[in-house]
């Protein structure tokens, strides 16, 4: 499963229009924020669109636990099912366009970041694409990359659109992305940054063809690796839950035996959440 965020109009769309070599169901493309919707493209059957409130009770689909996020996001949820040989391998997360400034105040109805986090800890691949002409970070971008940290090892970005500018003025670009990025991305790796122009239209600029079909089929090979590793991050995320469950485990038992077994339990609850920060430390010695 791969997850494509960015701001409206950096062609999240398009980007998959481009990778299935096909339209979608319920596909839009505009230059204002035409996706308002989460939509997952899958492979099925029949081509059509299933809404979000019959998705989270498919038990053949993996939304199940979405349902917590209550009706204003499902209302914004949707499946968009084609059969293609690319889907056969991988499903494709489009976001709503993260927005900016002024569109900023518009409430969503639902916990944005929250949901983004719920798809982020389940996908395999989160692809952050960038226009080459607008790279302000907005401060809905920053909070969502800020609710996607701890998962920089399946970050990509994409530069894309950047055959709309010159050689010159693309590595100025790319310089500033590089810069904005390290600033609210916490890695000691510098993060892969795939520069291109991802749709099926000529090149306005073509300098830098060669460039862009290497970072192309790099991205396209990045993409095409995630079923094979998938099996290994599903075994990963598993060992990494237990691991949590066995320390919280740990921790509700030593607050367990610490409480009094009649009197005084309110004073001890008090001491006991005072003293955290010590007997985490203490079971941290022990195990």
């Amino acid at each position: 499963m791969v997850l494509l965020v960015g701001q409206y109009s950096t062609g999240k769309t398009t980007f998959i229009r481009y990778l299935l070599e096909q339209d979608f169901p319920g596909m839009r493309i505009g230059p204002e924020p035409t996706t308002d919707s989460f939509i997952a493209v899958m492979q099925g059957d029949v081509e059509g669109i299933i809404p979000g409130n019959a998705l989270v009770v498919d038990p053949k689909k993996p939304f199940r636990k979405l349902n917590a996020f209550g009706n204003a996001f499902l209302n914004r949820f949707v499946c968009a099912q084609l059969p293609n040989a690319v889907l056969d391998s991988i499903s494709v997360i489009d976001t709503p366009g993260i927005l900016s400034g002024e569109k900023q105040r518009i409430s969503r109805g639902y916990d944005f970041a929250a949901v983004l986090e719920w798809f982020a800890e389940r996908v395999d691949r989160i692809i952050l694409l960038f226009d080459a002409h607008k790279l302000d970070i907005s401060d809905e971008f920053s909070e969502v990359i800020k609710a996607l940290k701890n998962h920089e090892d399946k970050m990509r970005v994409v530069l894309n659109k950047a055959d709309q500018i010159e050689t010159q003025q693309l590595m100025r670009v790319y310089g500033a992305l590089m810069w904005s990025l390290g600033k609210i991305v916490n890695t000691p790796e510098v993060i892969r940054v795939y520069i291109g122009s991802f749709w099926s239209h000529p090149l306005l600029i073509p300098d830098n063809r060669k460039l862009f079909e290497a970072e192309e089929q790099d991205l396209f090979h990045d993409i095409q690796s995630l079923p094979r590793n998938a099996a290994l991050r599903k075994l990963n995320d598993l060992i990494k839950r237990a691991r949590l469950a066995k320390v919280q485990a740990y921790i509700i038992s030593s607050l367990k035996k610490e409480m009094p077994s009649v009197f005084g339990k309110d004073n001890k609850k008090k001491e006991l959440v005072n003293n955290l920060g010590e007997i985490y430390g203490r079971i941290e010695r022990e195990h």
